[in-house]
């Protein structure tokens, strides 16, 4: 979308040309230059260990940035919600998984719908009642949905527990009209954000065991999986360097934020070393009438906090509250002044890029681009 597609009227944060003091705050920033560094880094991570990448799109919401991501060789994406689906596909994304439960037979049809229209679609499964329905869907529509068994590798969601559940869904699924058995999938949700190498390694050896008999469970059963897909930004290299695992689902890398950032691997390397921060709100001061304090115009309604304050990007300072239209900020050495700039580093990337309509892109300083956040809201 260009800004010449937009209606008169259409509240911007900025336009290209104009420099990162001029944007109007609250505003979600890229700085491009980390952002396409980012893409080529796991590009490249994925392609040296064989490994097929599906970003998930649920992190960043964007049609440009899975374009971007698709350039540089990603087979496809993941979505978590069929309007999130409905997005990526309007947007010309070939290949979408569904990497959730769809069971509602209206989504159900709208997904298969999507399919009809030339989009391949996978959905993921964990009950035996949830394949006739899919099945349902394709068959009204006369085309083939791709299916994945999930299973619950630890992170307590959904997915089925035993590797026979696994084969008898799988049976099931085989024999459905309009359906075509996959593989399998296998994400440790729970695992990201384990900080300490030593219990993640741990919690991620517990899923891999569950995955190895499941896939063994399968081969036996005569329907072994052709795609085993899961994998994480903070898991990832672990899922990428085993031998039972052919895709790779990662998401945050693309932006990282301020939780992502502190995980560590065996050899005490933060993942924050490894990708950049590319995504920041980027706020300014609206009062320094406290001594020691400013007050910024970034507070819940642009900030996601589930995981924590944000991080100024600007050492010296540090965000230390937010009410809905405020943010806190500590300035033990009074430097900052009415209208200065602030870039924030969130806490959790994925629900703060919900919050805004546009990704304003940065290169040097200067507004590069405008992107829309094409899937925001769609959590249907």
């Amino acid at each position: 979308m260009t800004l010449d597609d937009l209606e008169l009227g259409y509240d911007i944060p900025a336009r290209p040309g104009m420099m990162e003091a001029e944007i109007l705050t609250p505003a979600l920033v890229l700085d491009l230059d980390v952002l396409e560094r980012n893409l080529a880094t796991m590009a490249a991570e994925a392609k040296a260990h064989g490994m097929r990448l599906r970003p998930h799109g649920k992190m960043h919401k964007s049609v440009d940035v899975a374009r971007l991501q698709m350039a540089r060789g990603a087979v496809g994406l993941c979505a978590q919600k069929v309007s999130e689906a409905e997005a990526f596909a309007r947007g010309g994304i070939p290949d979408i998984l569904v990497s959730n439960q769809v069971t509602d037979p209206a989504k159900l049809d709208r997904l298969a719908g999507l399919a009809a229209k030339g989009t391949r679609i996978s959905v993921c499964v964990d009950d035996m009642q949830n394949v006739s329905a899919i099945s349902a869907a394709a068959t009204t529509h006369g085309i083939e949905l791709h299916c994945l068994v999930e299973i619950d590798s630890g992170a307590g969601r959904c997915g089925v527990t035993e590797p026979q559940e696994a084969v008898a869904l799988a049976r099931v699924i085989e024999g459905a009209q309009g359906l075509r058995l996959e593989g399998l999938q296998s994400y440790q949700g729970a695992a990201q954000h384990i900080a300490d190498p030593a219990q993640q390694a741990e919690t991620l050896a517990r899923a891999e065991d569950l995955t190895a008999r499941t896939v063994a469970a399968l081969a036996d059963a005569g329907l072994p999986p052709e795609v085993v897909t899961g994998g994480g930004t903070g898991s990832y290299r672990t899922e990428s360097a085993s031998p039972l695992f052919t895709e790779l689902q990662c998401g945050s890398y693309a932006f990282m934020d301020a939780d992502y950032g502190r995980i560590e691997d065996h050899k005490g390397q933060r993942l924050d070393q490894r990708f950049g921060y590319a995504l920041f709100v980027l706020a300014s001061v609206i009062s320094v009438a406290k001594p020691g304090q400013a007050v910024c115009d970034a507070g819940l309604k642009s900030l996601a906090v589930d995981s924590g304050l944000p991080r100024c990007a600007d050492d010296d300072l540090s965000y230390l509250g937010a009410s809905d239209e405020h943010g806190q900020i500590a300035d033990p050495a009074n430097r900052l002044r009415l209208n200065d700039r602030l870039r924030l580093i969130p806490g959790h990337c994925d629900p703060n890029v919900n919050l805004h309509d546009w990704f304003v892109g940065l290169r040097g300083g200067v507004v590069e681009c405008l992107w829309p956040v094409s899937a925001r809201g769609k959590s249907l």
